[in-house]
């Protein structure tokens, strides 16, 4: 298949491109160090990667950022620019690639736990979490030509324990092998419409 990673080089995305590229004919995006240059909060760079890449068969984004603050300290503009970027910058990658993807095609995007399991300075982030599942179920009864969606819901990952999992007590880490599996399961199997959850 020919798939374009989003966010190849994030924590993520950097053992999807490990998983994938001896697989298939892969293709990074990124802001950074990536085979295109992306800014998902530009719609106009996500209307340019397509037009760069042309015709494809499937797409995986492991990108887009929230503002982790308590909810006294948190203002409108923390709140647009997580939306700007972890929602609609991926919600774009949809709503444009679907004129560019081939039949058949697959989108798999990235929520996150927060959405089930919410924890102190991450309300933003369970805002946006759990419109993306919203976004998943509903517009993958809408999408064409057999072309499927779904999201990847993980918990805290083994990688991010070190910078980020002070805010998440008890939880258990996930090995990156059950995330990374996940994502190869949105991308080979026939389910479209489904939050893939893969929490410790």
């Amino acid at each position: 298949m020919k798939i374009i990673l989003v966010g190849a080089t994030g924590t993520i995305g950097r053992h999807l491109q490990q998983a994938l590229a001896s697989k298939h004919h892969l293709i990074t995006a990124s802001r950074h160090n990536a085979d295109i240059k992306l800014d998902i909060t530009q719609p106009d760079s996500i209307w340019e990667m397509f037009e760069t890449v042309g015709k494809f068969d499937a797409l995986v984004s492991a990108t887009g950022h929230g503002i982790f603050a308590s909810l006294p300290d948190l203002r409108t503009d923390d709140f647009y620019e997580g939306i700007k970027s972890k929602l609609m910058g991926q919600i774009n990658l949809v709503l444009i690639g679907q004129h560019y993807i081939n039949p058949g095609g697959s989108f798999t995007l990235t929520s996150g736990i927060l959405a089930d399991e919410p924890i102190r300075g991450g309300t933003s982030l369970s805002m946006i979490n759990s419109a993306l599942h919203g976004f998943t179920m509903a517009a993958a009864t809408e999408l064409e030509n057999g072309v499927r969606l779904n999201t990847i819901s993980p918990g805290l990952v083994e990688d991010s324990v070190a910078t980020i999992g002070a805010s998440f007590p008890g939880h258990n880490p996930v090995p990156m092998p059950r995330v990374v599996n996940a994502y190869i399961k949105s991308l080979e199997s026939a389910l479209t419409g489904q939050v893939l959850k893969v929490y410790g």
